[in-house]
């Protein structure tokens, strides 16, 4: 079974079971971006889904060693051949409406799920039958070989599988739901919710979380806290600054240049979330010229130098790896370096004669700046600089990050709203392996934004993960990664790890990967 996540998750060591005291008042969090949309099926952004870790319940959960775990599940047993699942639902699930969970939800909000995101798209698309057996009750019958379907069901990134109701997860996945009812440990309030100012979240007093302690995003989902206040304050300074004097207790990821000053301020202090880190991820529309062209595509990794990206988004020494070309990370089990070219010294000679192969002919080049993210927009225009001295036009339109996600979903030429590249930053569990990289997936039908397509590097993927010996899977891996270096679905430009400040008083916060608050409470 998939353990990427086995090394690289080793650090996150779970909390001891402990006496949950009284809920301990109001957490103020700022994180990444603010709260603009709630449907954690049509959006891959992570402001969606830390919305949906707060709101909803998973059927599994990875914990800390990166094993999946049973979540709303009680009871799982599958057949010697591994060909068939049937799962049976923990006692007391209840939605935030007072409503029972049922099997019914559950295989609803697979079905959804499975239209859009690339790792319940491959589980469908091996299942022969996905019925519901009673209230309780549901079977997964696989009409071809699938050897990751709990760590499927564990999804927790892009678009991580959360359980809601039917008549929710009925709403067609093209269509936006704006009813964020869940069985979570935290209730969204809808009527206090301003996006870009705050979304606000209250205890859910009749969650009931499971016996064991929390470990990764495992186990029992114990709410210390009575209300969480994640607010929108975009200006890195401003938010450093109300971080200092109190007035909010968390930033999930400060601006580099700030971490010194917040390690020396008085009850601050720092901690990674996210050890292993992170990744800037420059995604390519595959769909427009020159990108249409593998060549022009190529041209980017000799223009990219991942020490500059790095050195322009402010990351120290200590928190950057100066080179890495893994597909899945460095300091993973996965990580390869099959069929890597380019990322360290630009060699613009090169880069020019590639552009040439492809026919580029100066046509303007958008590349879609979110300048409210201070590492997204660094990364950017450090590029961008770098890909002018290769030849090309570059149009470099500012906007906030939700604009972002909106016009990158547009697939029109340049000169009609369309666009050519972004950046985005991708954590180790949106990267992790072959099945779970989002923007590795090349289908050339129903993909995401960029909408790359490539037959060949599809079908080393799903041998991938329907593969169940070890030794067999690695050297498939290494063919995926070097396929995927030939059709380059996007370009990696630089990995490191920032650091989250809180304050002092704030206690329970765990290397999660992902920022939740279970467990969490202020003193």
């Amino acid at each position: 079974m998939m353990r990427a996540l086995a090394l690289l998750l080793a650090l996150l060591l779970p909390l001891a079971a402990q006496a949950q005291p009284a809920p301990s008042g109001t957490l103020r969090i700022v994180l990444i971006n603010d709260l603009s949309s709630l449907d954690p099926v049509q959006s891959t952004a992570a402001f969606v889904r830390n919305h949906g870790f707060m709101v909803y319940d998973q059927l599994f959960a990875l914990d800390s060693q990166g094993v999946a775990r049973p979540q709303m599940v009680d009871v799982h047993e599958a057949s010697a051949d591994g060909m068939s699942h049937r799962f049976t639902l923990r006692d007391g699930l209840a939605f935030h409406d007072g409503q029972p969970v049922r099997a019914a939800d559950a295989v609803q909000s697979i079905r959804r799920w499975g239209e859009r995101d690339v790792v319940g798209r491959a589980l469908l698309a091996a299942t022969a039958a996905l019925e519901v057996v009673d209230d309780k009750t549901f079977v997964i019958r696989l009409s071809r070989p699938f050897a990751l379907v709990t760590e499927a069901l564990a999804r927790p990134t892009a678009s991580a599988l959360f359980v809601m109701p039917e008549r929710i997860a009925r709403t067609p996945a093209s269509t936006a739901i704006t009813d964020a009812t869940g069985s979570g440990p935290f209730v969204f309030q809808p009527s206090q919710w301003r996006a870009g100012e705050r979304a606000v979240y209250t205890r859910n007093a009749a969650y009931r979380p499971r016996a064991e302690p929390a470990d990764g995003l495992a186990g029992g989902k114990r709410v210390l806290l009575e209300r969480v206040e994640w607010l929108a304050l975009p200006d890195p300074a401003t938010a450093a600054a109300a971080l200092q004097r109190g007035e909010i207790d968390l930033i999930e990821q400060p601006s580099p240049d700030l971490i010194p000053t917040l390690e020396r301020a008085r009850d601050v202090r720092t901690m990674a979330i996210n050890p292993v880190g992170f990744m800037v991820w420059l995604r390519i529309n595959h769909t427009q010229p020159p990108f249409d062209r593998p060549e022009a595509r190529q041209a980017l990794l000799h223009l990219i130098n991942q020490q500059d990206v790095l050195n322009a988004i402010g990351v120290r020494p200590s928190e950057q790896v100066p080179y890495c070309p893994a597909y899945f990370f460095c300091g993973t089990p996965l990580e390869s370096s099959a069929g890597a070219v380019g990322l360290r010294a630009a060699n613009v000679e090169r880069a020019r004669a590639l552009l040439r192969d492809a026919g580029y002919d100066g046509r303007r080049i958008v590349f879609l700046n979110a300048t409210d993210n201070p590492i997204n927009n660094a990364a950017t225009l450090t590029m961008a600089e770098a890909f002018r001295a290769g030849g090309l036009n570059m149009d470099v339109p500012a906007m906030d990050w939700a604009t972002v996600t909106q016009r990158r979903n547009r697939r029109e030429a340049q000169d009609a709203g369309g666009w050519n590249m972004f950046v985005t930053v991708a954590n180790v569990l949106d990267g992790q392996n072959p099945l779970t990289n989002l923007y590795l997936a090349s289908p050339c039908e129903g993909g995401l934004t960029g909408w790359p397509c490539d037959t060949e590097l599809e079908a080393l993927r799903r041998s991938w993960w329907e593969e169940n010996d070890a030794a067999k899977r690695t050297e498939i891996l290494q063919r995926v990664h070097a396929r995927a270096y030939a059709v380059l679905p996007y370009v990696n430009a630089g990995q490191f790890r920032a650091l989250a400040a809180y304050r002092a008083n704030v206690v329970g916060l765990r290397p999660t990967i992902v920022p939740v608050f279970w467990g969490v409470e202020k003193r």
